[in-house]
């Protein structure tokens, strides 16, 4: 993992001054390390029948609609509030500084479906839990939580105790 570390970016003080940002630009902007991070973060799902992959908005479309494509299987968008136009299933869950809702269509999973959620990173994992219930909530099983990039110091995982979780890199 090590080689794909080296592509991602520091970019101090951002968003706001003490906050260290993990910059996946340059990891993404390379084919080769691009298809290595999309090939590590399937591989220990291969055997596993999933039958959907599902990705948050926004940098989870990335990872996530490639990793279903490299699967053979469709991939969820798990969208902000207002962005979906059919009929949709809502989660509302905490941040450090506010509320957020992530959405779906109400008919993009359902029972007997194995669900492989996959995001760039995970910090305090509020947006990961709450997409994990979003999934269940239409009947869906998650197989697993797949991330390019864990901020292990936020302790995310611990809102994923029911999950496998996987992380590529580790800070």
């Amino acid at each position: 993992m090590q080689r794909l570390e080296a592509y991602i970016r520091n970019i101090p003080d951002f968003p706001e001054p003490g906050i260290q940002f993990k910059d996946i630009t340059p990891l993404v902007k390379s084919p080769a390390m691009l298809r290595l991070a999309v090939h590590q973060l399937i591989h220990p799902f291969l055997g596993e029948n999933i039958t959907a992959v599902a990705g948050m908005e926004a940098r989870g479309f990335i990872f996530g609609s490639l990793a279903a494509w490299e699967l053979g299987i469709g991939f969820i968008p798990l969208r902000k509030p207002g962005k979906l136009p059919y009929d949709v299933e809502t989660m509302s869950y905490d941040l450090e500084y506010g509320s957020a809702s992530l959405e779906v269509h109400i008919d993009a999973l359902g029972k007997g479906d194995r669900v492989l959620l996959v995001d760039d990173l995970i910090a305090t994992g509020g947006t990961a839990a709450a997409s994990c219930n979003l999934i269940e909530k239409l009947g869906a099983e998650v197989v697993a939580c797949a991330f390019v990039v864990e901020l292990d110091f936020l302790k995310g995982r611990e809102q994923l105790t029911n999950y496998y979780v996987h992380s590529l890199i580790h800070y």
